[in-house]
């Protein structure tokens, strides 16, 4: 570890050996790629502008939760679960900015091979099909580490995150009441499947 200005201890990474996905050009200058340990601030920037964008769909955030060093700190500890095998951290970037966030997470391995779905893309780049894409690339990766099932679960009446999902070969299985506090309460969600071994 190494000290960082503000008291921030910063980890030597190690660079993997294989990385599960190089990136891909998205089209008008848009990569997708794996997070980066110098992810932090940018993280922090693109979580700042889409401040209200995000809230109806995420947890309720403190001020702190908006900080830089909350992100250098959040990119370094994600950085170690995609190490330790236990998640696979993506962005989308343009330029300098990262517009878009997508995680594999919670991967479980055994007779389970399952990891959890996570994603949001940045207000200004709705519309685009980035998701689609996005999504569409994760499950190629989880393929790729020899997961057999990818999760997500949507708020009930997130159509837009659902026709994502119902694109990419996403099915319906379920539905978890009081699954998540979301925006401040505990919110019903739709839970979707993808089976990796099916066509």
């Amino acid at each position: 570890m190494v000290d960082r200005p503000g008291g921030i201890r910063r980890r030597r990474w190690r660079k993997a050996s294989v990385r599960v996905q190089p990136p891909v050009e998205l089209g008008d200058g848009l990569v997708f790629r794996e997070l980066a340990p110098g992810d932090g601030p940018a993280l922090a920037a693109a979580y700042s502008r889409n401040r209200e964008h995000l809230a109806p769909w995420e947890p309720a955030r403190s001020e702190a939760f908006f900080d830089v060093a909350t992100h250098i700190r959040d990119v370094e500890a994600t950085i170690l679960r995609f190490e330790a095998g236990l998640a696979v951290p993506f962005v989308i970037v343009d330029g300098d900015e990262i517009v878009g966030r997508m995680n594999l997470s919670d991967i479980v391995r055994g007779a389970f091979q399952n990891a959890h779905l996570g994603y949001w893309i940045d207000a200004r780049y709705n519309g685009r099909g980035l998701a689609t894409m996005a999504v569409g690339l994760a499950v190629h990766a989880a393929r790729g580490i020899g997961l057999h099932r990818v999760q997500a679960g949507t708020l009930v009446h997130n159509a837009a995150s659902q026709a994502v999902l119902a694109h990419n070969g996403f099915e319906r299985f379920g539905l978890a009441r009081r699954y998540l506090r979301i925006a401040g309460e505990w919110q019903d969600h739709v839970l979707f499947e993808r089976l990796l071994d099916e066509q």
